[in-house]
């Protein structure tokens, strides 16, 4: 069975590498090189898959997920600059704070922190699916447990 939990958040960033000159990052990603950034409110989808645990009747401890989700994403990215506060966009040589690269650092943070959410619980045959990061009504990113 599958579960699908919605969790939001705000963030600002720039579209920009270190490795390109100003006009190369201008002409990669145009507006969205604007040197003081811009902002989304976020949509993530967490999905996750698992067997109904007979005694509860459920596939995960919505609690228990919805507390990895905001210590490991929500919390540390809210109202946060990507570029400067969140360590895998910070310049120079982290990754492109693009939403795709947002949805890779989303799932990989999930994937490193789940064994001590879910190791030892109940629910501990449950397992990550996929990340879904809505960045604007015409933007939407996946990624898979298989990418």
């Amino acid at each position: 069975m599958k579960l699908t939990r919605r969790y939001r958040f705000s963030a600002s960033h720039r579209l920009y590498s270190d490795s390109l000159s100003e006009a190369e990052n201008r002409a990669t990603f145009g507006k969205c090189a604007n040197p003081y950034g811009h902002g989304h409110d976020y949509a993530l989808d967490v999905s996750v898959r698992g067997p109904l645990e007979e005694r509860t009747g459920r596939i995960v401890d919505l609690e228990l997920l919805d507390t990895l989700v905001r210590r490991e994403i929500v919390e540390p990215m809210e109202h946060s600059n990507l570029n400067v506060d969140i360590a895998e966009f910070q310049q120079p040589g982290g990754m492109v704070p693009t939403s795709e690269n947002l949805a890779v650092v989303v799932r990989q943070r999930l994937y490193d922190s789940w064994p001590r959410y879910f190791g030892e619980s109940a629910f501990s045959s449950v397992t990550l699916e996929k990340v879904r990061i809505e960045e604007t009504r015409r933007n939407i990113f996946e990624i898979t447990d298989t990418q």
